[in-house]
């Protein structure tokens, strides 16, 4: 009799595994890219039931039907914003090169924001420089600090923002602050409380629950980072409210910022309002966003356009985006990123514009803090090497800055690592910069990276012992959902 039972429920156990096998392959076949259902499909196979838990859990882009419903609305809500009157807009002056004029239409297509002239643009290299800066910045704000981070730390710097807030809250400024639920969990739990008695107003972005899992997917990230102030002053980049080190001993962060004045700050400050809605649930009206009065040009300012991604949006945009502009390199790309897994799309974009006599640059940190990660990206070096793409490991700490320039005519900066996971998964910003002056003052701190980095050699890299070799197939295969 136990035979027979122990037999039924064997029988009953790989019955069913089977039908969920079969089950996932018509789902991801239907859902899913062929790349990452292949992935998802080896993990079921070899653990059905495990495999589908976790599919339910991380597989698809779900979010709340809510916040899908309202994306509409605030895109139509929030235009005024974005086309508040600008003064001199009609002499706005041509000064994008023709080559990537169908960047410009195509950035508007997918992230709904148009380029805007006559910005000032500052390249912030330093985390200390960019903290006293902001810091500086909140206590002269006179109407309104509006901020989002990834990670707002509960270090020394999170505190000394934190400060600052509490200043401009108490002298009647409108202050406001997202942080991702995940990214600043220990900061919502040690020093938000202090902050929302002091008058700022807080929210956690993408708050995790097992029964959030159920309407929206766990790893869903916001991973951005925004500061507007007055709607006069904007910050964006790779930098986060944290200590230099973020909390690893010994090991520094070299992240890049830039500090905006003019009319791209609108597009930063529609995105803050698209994402307070999400969370707080508050419609913010024109007259708590704009600065009051029409923004000025600089003469000679710089043309920057505003490009979010995540998943609301119907496509990766910022995927599409890099990889026309690389289809349209000439000379030279430099990208410079922590965590590099490319999608197939990307990775032929760089093999052919190497290919094709372009001097394409990949430089990435000589070691990962995310150990596979690394070695996932590890598995692309061989491929992009044999194509000529230069591949340079940067020695100096962890390189942190997102970037990536073409030619000297185009520049990218932003908080979208060059990975699967920025591409289709977390909410990010990045602007694109038209134009040589700020081109090359990004350069500039690209050949920094490049001078502090060891370039990997072809012949060296296929010299590596067998069992990396294989560890870095293995979890290549991986990467869809690393």
């Amino acid at each position: 009799m136990l035979t027979e039972i122990s037999f039924s429920w064997s029988l009953l156990i790989y019955v069913s595994e089977w039908l969920v096998r079969l089950f996932m392959l018509a789902v991801l076949i239907e859902r899913h890219p062929p790349r990452t259902a292949v992935t998802w499909l080896l993990v079921i196979f070899f653990l059905p039931w495990p495999g589908l838990f976790l599919y339910l859990l991380i597989g698809e882009n779900r979010l709340p039907h809510r916040r899908i419903r309202l994306r509409k609305a605030l895109l139509e809500k929030y235009d005024g914003v974005r086309r508040l009157d600008v003064l001199g807009a009609a002499q706005e002056p041509p000064r994008i090169d023709k080559r990537f004029l169908p960047t410009v239409a195509l950035a508007e297509k997918l992230g709904f924001m148009p380029v805007r002239f006559g910005n000032r643009v500052t390249l912030l290299a330093n985390t200390d420089r960019v903290i006293k800066q902001l810091i500086e910045d909140i206590d002269a704000a006179q109407r309104h600090v509006h901020l989002l981070f990834y990670i707002f730390a509960a270090d020394e710097t999170g505190q000394r923002v934190g400060a600052a807030l509490k200043r401009a809250a108490m002298r009647g400024v409108k202050c406001r602050l997202l942080v991702d639920a995940v990214g600043s969990r220990q900061f919502l739990n040690q020093v938000a409380p202090d902050l929302r008695a002091s008058g700022v107003e807080l929210y956690a972005a993408l708050p995790v629950s097992l029964l959030r899992a159920w309407v929206a997917r766990l790893d869903l990230r916001n991973h951005r980072k925004i500061v507007v102030i007055d709607g006069q002053i904007g910050y964006t980049g790779s930098q986060n409210i944290v200590n230099a080190d973020y909390g690893y001993r010994a090991l520094e962060y070299h992240d890049l910022m830039v500090r905006l004045n003019g009319p791209v700050v609108l597009e930063l400050q529609a995105v803050f309002a698209d994402d307070w809605h999400a969370e707080s649930d508050q419609f913010l009206e024109d007259s708590e966003l704009s600065p009051g009065d029409a923004i000025p040009l600089f003469e000679g300012g710089d043309a920057v356009q505003a490009l979010p991604s995540g998943p609301l949006f119907p496509v990766e945009n910022y995927q599409r985006q890099v990889v026309a502009a690389i289809h349209a390199a000439q000379e030279q790309v430099t990208i410079t990123t922590p965590y590099f897994l490319p999608d197939e799309v990307f990775l032929e974009a760089m093999e052919t514009a190497a290919l094709k006599g372009v001097r394409v640059e990949l430089i990435v940190p000589v070691k990962s803090n995310y150990a596979l990660v690394g070695l996932a990206a590890c598995a692309y070096y061989e491929q992009l090497l044999s194509c000529g793409v230069s591949i340079y490991l940067f020695h100096e700490g962890l390189l942190h800055a997102k970037s990536m320039t073409i030619d000297d005519s185009i520049a990218f900066l932003g908080s979208s690592n060059f990975d699967i996971r920025s591409f289709a998964l977390n909410f990010e910003i990045n602007m694109i910069f038209y134009g040589i002056e700020f081109t090359e003052k990004l350069r500039e701190q690209q050949a920094f990276f490049r001078e502090n980095s060891e370039r990997l050699s072809l012949s060296e890299w296929q010299k590596r012992p067998a069992y990396k070799r294989v560890m870095q197939n293995v979890f290549q295969l991986l990467s869809p959902v690393l």
